[in-house]
């Protein structure tokens, strides 16, 4: 007899950061506030001392306080995009 596979985890629809990486949401902070805001906003050293994208994700994915911070700036900038009137044309 087999077993069958496992099934596939649960959709996630009403959750904006499931199947994101933690570098798509660094690169999306980076393009919206720019290293200076983004470390003006999280001040922890990977930001404010030569940033970069890689020793940012090296830091973040060992310390989950700044990580959890990194997520909830993300999801206030999806919230302020949003309610923004000059958002893209058509959403």
């Amino acid at each position: 007899m087999t077993t069958s596979p496992t099934p596939p985890p649960a959709a996630q629809p009403r959750n904006p950061l499931h199947g994101l990486t933690l570098e798509a949401i660094v690169n999306a902070l980076v393009a919206h506030y720019g290293w200076a805001g983004l470390a003006e906003r999280i001040p922890v050293r990977c930001f404010t001392s030569e940033p970069s994208v890689s020793s940012s994700l090296k830091f973040l994915r060992k310390t989950p306080w700044a990580r959890d911070k990194v997520e909830s700036l993300y999801l206030y900038m999806l919230r302020e995009i949003k309610r923004s009137p000059n958002s893209r044309p058509g959403t």
